[in-house]
């Protein structure tokens, strides 16, 4: 519904000024009006759409119900060449984590993703092959098509659907949520990430998340860079030495930031 609203509200005020321009001779007042109702309308949308974690176009899930020192580790972009030394860092830390990952690189290496499930960790969904400059601005039909070849790949590999989506890069537009609730799935954000998707500072990296953990916070990370299975352990080493374990929550503990 905060949607439809969105959408109504942009195209009403996007006509408003369209039709202030069309009536009206450039050099009369009115116009500098009428460009600043069509950048607020653009605003209204843009601002949701590019801004990840943001509420207004539906829910998405930013941490989860925890009364103890829990975090959940999230790794996005697999499977990657370096999947199986990050999967030897987890388990050498008896850490287990929700992998996000990406369809057409399932397909690729079905393997991976069976061994991340043998492990004990969990897949998800991180759209077919990662749109990151193009998602939020995709159409339906596009954003349908990112999401069901990602689950397609999935299930002919771990014979279950995924419930979970995180959008490529957080971004999402008024068309996701409405396509993930015809497939029951949820939107997955995060609580804290660390930028570890470029650059390889992996102390600059812990920097940014291990200060800012709580009961219940939701870690994004990355894999696939040079980087990645150091920056992964460092961060895992500093939070158990602060006491957190490492869990994934159930469906039911999931909670938004509202």
């Amino acid at each position: 519904m905060r949607a439809l609203i969105l959408w109504f509200a942009f195209f009403a005020t996007l006509l408003i000024p369209v039709l202030l321009l069309i009536v009206f001779p450039p050099w009369l007042p009115w116009w500098p009006i009428a460009v600043g109702i069509m950048a607020l309308s653009h605003a209204l949308v843009l601002w949701p759409t590019l801004r990840p974690n943001s509420q207004w176009l539906g829910p998405v899930i930013t941490r989860f119900e925890s009364s103890s020192k829990e975090v959940w580790l999230t790794i996005d972009d697999g499977p990657t060449d370096d999947t199986q030394a990050l999967l030897d860092a987890l388990d050498a830390r008896d850490v287990k984590a929700t992998f996000f990952v990406k369809g057409s690189l399932c397909a690729q290496y079905p393997e991976l993703v069976r061994m991340m499930l043998t492990r004990g960790h969990q897949v998800a969904n991180h759209s077919q092959t990662h749109p990151s400059g193009a998602f939020w601005c995709l159409p339906p039909n596009s954003i349908a098509r990112q999401i069901d070849e990602c689950n397609t790949a999935l299930t002919a590999i771990t014979g279950e659907r995924p419930h979970l989506f995180r959008a490529p890069v957080g971004m999402k537009n008024p068309f996701v949520h409405p396509i993930l609730a015809k497939r029951n799935m949820t939107l997955v954000g995060w609580s804290v990430r660390g930028f570890d998707s470029f650059g390889d500072d992996v102390e600059r990296v812990a920097r940014r998340i291990v200060p800012r953990i709580g009961d219940g916070s939701i870690i994004v990370m990355h894999q696939g860079r040079t980087f990645s299975v150091a920056c992964v352990s460092r961060v895992v080493e500093e939070l158990q030495a602060r006491g957190y374990s490492f869990v994934i929550p159930t469906f039911e503990r999931l909670k938004t930031n509202r």
